[in-house]
């Protein structure tokens, strides 16, 4: 194997329901011994069982509130959680009695975080990043016991060894050439021992070694740093479904996979609020050029979707000038208006200082060409504290009558449309606002950037699903009806 294919690097990152129990434990070793046929060097990267994450933290909230018996029956079920697979899959006793002593090292250590946490009375980022980051480090260990007991031969590595960052706690932004000095250092020997690596997600340490996690959803963000740092030839992505879809699939039952994306299609499809990628993880795979792949873990026989940087190459699906929709559900558009802002420079600017001293992020901002008025999106639940500060930065203008008012609608909805096609396609907008209309279906906002990829339309919270599926029927008659 190794001669026939002596430099191809493979990094595949495993989701927590990939990872849920014995049988997922079990899915993944078949695909992970399927994929060493043909590459010689793989990284695998595993994030915590399904759920673990969110009981971490949970029993984190309780221990500021003393909750000393919520902490221990969250202890109980992550211990049993993890057992449950060292007893169906390790058949080696002793190997069995060495991993049972490491969970419980590992819950050992929660607890004893928690402890800590009640005895301060609050939880620092830090101290949160410490105790989400024991998901991954229980996984790990159990993924490479099990590979080794499917007779792979494999080494576990926390990626505190690794990924290098800032300080920023609980969404730390990675030093790429630390990181790629440390990741070498690491990795390259395990890989030229013919031995699988299995490395944690999420989790990454300070210069110093302080543990500090990625953000929720940073596996992926694991997967694409290491998968360029390495680097290697692909990343692929295991999740629960056939790839990427045209539209969620919870929404719209006749979603289908989209067979092939480009690097700027999928960044827009994360950002916009498609789970299936990560957004971050997008950044490092596209600036060294590596292939992505999206996959179904439990239908690992289904191609699922290629991510490639130029998909005008004859690949199938290229023809699909819309290639999926999605919605940013639990907004609301607030807008800033007045005839004196006409003309005046830094309106816009002020506008969004303001928004940002609350720490609220904006997924869109519309703005017409009279200068009158400034409408952008932002989370329902941070109306009220954008809005004061939005009038304090305004206190003057609004006194005077510069500005006449800045308000908020109520809950809305932004559909985004996404695909490279339609930039080059005549009459597209028009199609999708008639299949809007014939649903009666009315639009608020719309903003469409520069690179024509996709457009968002903002339409009310009620008609989000008739929205979404009104525009799902452009690309379901452009793919083709089953």
């Amino acid at each position: 194997m190794g001669d026939a294919f002596p430099s191809r690097t493979l990094v595949m990152k495993f989701g927590g329901t990939s990872v849920a129990g014995p049988e997922a434990f079990e899915q993944v070793s078949g695909i992970v011994s399927q994929a060493r046929k043909e590459w010689s060097r793989l990284v695998v990267i595993t994030s915590a069982m399904s759920g673990v994450t969110n009981l971490l933290l949970e029993g984190a909230t309780g221990a500021i509130e003393g909750d000393g018996e919520l902490i221990h029956q969250i202890a109980a079920r992550i211990r049993s959680q993890h057992l449950a697979v060292v007893e169906a899959l390790l058949p080696d006793l002793a190997r069995q009695s060495q991993l049972k002593q490491e969970i419980s090292h590992l819950v050992g250590e929660f607890t004893n975080l928690c402890q800590a946490i009640t005895v301060l009375g609050e939880a620092t980022p830090r101290a949160l990043d410490a105790v989400a980051s024991l998901g991954e480090r229980l996984s790990v260990r159990l993924l490479a016991a099990v590979l080794e007991a499917g007779g792979i031969a494999s080494q576990w590595v926390e990626a505190t060894q690794l990924i290098i960052t800032d300080r920023q706690f609980q969404a730390a932004h990675p030093d790429f050439s630390l990181t790629k000095r440390a990741t070498q250092q690491v990795l390259e020997p395990i890989l030229a021992q013919g031995r699988v690596a299995v490395v944690t997600g999420f989790i990454a340490a300070t210069q110093d070694g302080v543990t500090t996690t990625l953000g929720r959803g940073g596996s992926d963000y694991t997967a694409g740093i290491l998968g360029a740092v390495l680097p290697s030839d692909d990343v692929w992505i295991w999740t629960d479904v056939d790839g990427v879809m045209t539209a969620d699939p919870r929404v719209i039952p006749e979603a289908r996979t989209i067979p092939v994306l480009s690097y700027r299609e999928i960044a827009e499809l994360a950002y916009f609020g498609a789970k299936v990628v990560h957004p971050k993880t997008i950044r490092p795979v596209i600036e060294a050029n590596i292939g992505l792949r999206v996959c179904n873990t439990f239908n690992p026989d289904h191609p699922g979707t290629r991510v490639v940087s130029d998909p005008t190459n004859g690949n199938q699906g290229d023809e699909m000038h819309v290639k999926a929709v999605t919605a940013i559900r639990g907004q609301s558009l607030i807008t800033v208006e007045g005839r004196g802002m006409l003309g005046v420079p830094g309106v816009a600017a002020r506008t969004f200082g303001a928004v940002a001293a609350t720490g609220t992020s904006v997924p869109l901002i519309t703005q017409a060409s009279s200068e009158q008025s400034i409408c952008f999106a932002v989370p329902i639940e941070t109306v009220e504290r954008v809005i004061a500060s939005l009038e304090v930065a305004f206190e003057l203008e609004l006194r005077r009558g510069d500005i006449d008012r800045v308000w908020a609608t109520n809950e809305v909805t932004i559909i985004t449309i996404v695909g490279a096609g339609m930039r080059s396609t005549p009459g597209i907008a028009g199609r999708i606002f008639t299949a809007l209309g014939r649903r009666e279906v009315n639009v608020i906002a719309i903003a469409q950037g520069s690179s024509e990829v996709s457009v968002s339309l903002v339409v009310d919270a009620k008609d989000a699903n008739e929205g979404v599926n009104a525009v799902h029927e452009l690309i379901v008659d452009r793919m083709g009806r089953p």
